[in-house]
């Protein structure tokens, strides 16, 4: 038979609410079906009907009460049954709903526990830490030490010069460059306000120094250019101060200013290396290639160590695209092959396998 006929079957007998009735295979369809063709039902069938409360039902069937009755005593048991499934729906919802809010507040009353408890909310906050200072696992043997420091950097606070020694030195993989930029940021920040207090500009050579590896370029510019004014400086803090001012522009890209006040450096002390340093890198950016290996070879010969020098070239040749960073690389060895040899080979290599060059892939 098809559904429509079973639909049928089921609204002629006002069984029509009882997914039974429609089934074919189900015991109420049978029962409509021997029902609808005059048939005997059997005893059995009978007590299914009665236990159903299909009471109207069993009285046709059983000849027991004549159609007209049989529908109007069959439609109030239709209406009694459907009143009762709206009645048991609506309080399953609402037993649904209670069971769902008291899997809420134990869940709230976990997590509450979970943020009183101590050594969890001590976890969280040393785990929080970490993320912020881009630091993942941390041995046994540093990890109270290094928290301690973290959370001093993160409450402003400055770090012993042993501290950051010890970081440097024994726990070097926990000095990240987030921390790092953090400390310089703190040491900075510091040395601004003793110059501010005392008005000793030397502060202000340290502090822009500190700003400036905080990548906060701007800030430097500001504290020497207020320290330049004074009129009361000595050739040697002038040129520091013009030293630190245009390592900064530098890092702003520019050139023209951070050159001219590398050479106002170097006349007011024409024996220091470090104008020399500033000039070589800013030459060298500027496409300058002879001039930039001059200026760094005289700040050799004033006392600057290769090793410092080979830093300061990092720095540049980071900054570059590759080509240009090929060509100074190629210049640098020719003119000196020895003492260049560690740049050969070092670029197109780290090209193609990280795809550009980072500061802590040159390291």
């Amino acid at each position: 038979m098809n559904p429509a006929h079973n639909s049928a079957l089921a609204q002629r007998y006002l069984v029509d609410d009882l997914p039974g009735a429609h089934q074919p295979g189900a015991r109420l369809h049978g029962i409509l079906q021997r029902i609808d063709v005059g048939a005997q039902i059997t005893p059995l069938a009978r007590q299914f009907l009665a236990s159903t409360g299909l009471l109207a039902l069993d009285a046709l069937a059983s000849g027991q009460l004549p159609l007209a009755e049989f529908q109007a005593q069959a439609a109030k048991e239709r209406n009694s049954r459907i009143q009762q499934a709206s009645i048991k729906a609506a309080e399953a919802e609402v037993e649904a709903a209670k069971t769902a809010a008291a899997k809420a507040d134990a869940v709230k009353a976990t997590f509450a526990a979970m943020a009183n408890d101590p050594v969890l909310r001590r976890k969280r906050e040393a785990k929080d830490l970490r993320r912020r200072f881009g630091l993942g696992y941390v041995d046994d043997e540093h990890y109270g030490r290094v928290i301690g420091l973290l959370k001093q950097v993160e409450k402003g606070q400055r770090l012993r010069t042993e501290d950051v020694a010890w970081l440097r030195v024994e726990a070097e993989y926990c000095w990240t460059d987030e921390l790092q930029k953090a400390w310089h940021r703190l040491e900075a920040q510091a040395l601004t306000e003793a110059w501010e207090r005392t008005g000793d500009a030397w502060n202000v050579v340290n502090a822009s120094g500190h700003w400036r590896k905080a990548n906060d370029a701007e800030r430097a510019l500001s504290v020497t250019e207020k320290a330049l004014v004074q009129t009361s400086l000595s050739p040697k803090l002038q040129s520091a101060l013009s030293t630190t001012r245009g390592g900064a522009m530098r890092d702003l890209r520019r050139l023209e200013e951070a050159e001219a006040l590398g050479r106002q450096a170097h006349s007011l002390t024409p024996a220091d290396y470090r104008p020399c340093t500033l000039l070589g890198a800013v030459l060298l950016e500027r496409g300058d290639l002879a001039g930039g290996h001059d200026w760094y070879a005289k700040a050799e010969q004033l006392g600057a160590s290769r090793k410092a020098i080979d830093q300061d070239l990092r720095s540049v040749l980071v900054r570059l695209p590759l080509q240009e960073r090929q060509r100074i690389c190629d210049y640098l060895v020719a003119e000196d092959p020895e003492r260049f040899a560690w740049l050969l080979g070092r670029w197109e290599s780290r090209e193609r396998g990280q795809g550009r060059v980072t500061k802590a892939g040159l390291a």
